[in-house]
């Protein structure tokens, strides 16, 4: 083996190691904003409107009625009809996560239930790390379900 080949499996040796922490700690990362969507969710499902605010950024925008909402104020005065019915009109849960390799942004995805359990939505949420070390949510927006089906390959299958 010449020097140059044992300086290339070095390099590269040293490359898999330093991808390795990166993961691990996106991963960290994103079983944290995993866990604050939960605890976020519960808070609709335990009529707990002060710490659904906790969750929600003061510049947030959410998405759902004519106009976005802007702002925690704003958020919170447009879901608090939510958290005043018998039992909680909807409930969602996280299904995916994805955390951007700063650690700063996150994107959590997932199924939005009526009272019965049946799927009528999907969420999709923009998490932000803040300067306090807490995960808020900044954009939220839900959609609805499509039966669409996935486009062609580029056979045209």
């Amino acid at each position: 083996m010449t020097e140059n080949h044992v300086r290339t499996i070095a390099i590269l040796g040293l490359v898999a190691l330093a991808a390795i922490p990166a993961h691990a700690q996106r991963s960290a990362l994103a079983q944290q904003v995993f866990a604050a969507e939960s605890s976020f969710a519960a808070t609709l499902a335990n009529h707990d409107s002060a710490g659904f605010a906790t969750f929600v950024a003061t510049d947030a925008i959410f998405f759902g009625g004519r106009e976005p909402s802007r702002g925690r104020s704003e958020v919170v005065a447009s879901w608090i009809g939510f958290f005043r019915t018998p039992a909680a009109p909807f409930s969602w849960r996280p299904q995916t996560v994805e955390v951007l390799s700063s650690g700063t942004l996150a994107l959590s995805s997932g199924p939005v239930f009526d009272p019965t359990g049946k799927q009528i939505s999907v969420f999709n949420s923009i998490w932000r790390k803040d300067p306090d070390g807490r995960w808020r949510v900044v954009f939220d927006k839900g959609s609805p379900l499509c039966n669409c089906q996935a486009p062609p390959d580029s056979a045209g299958r």
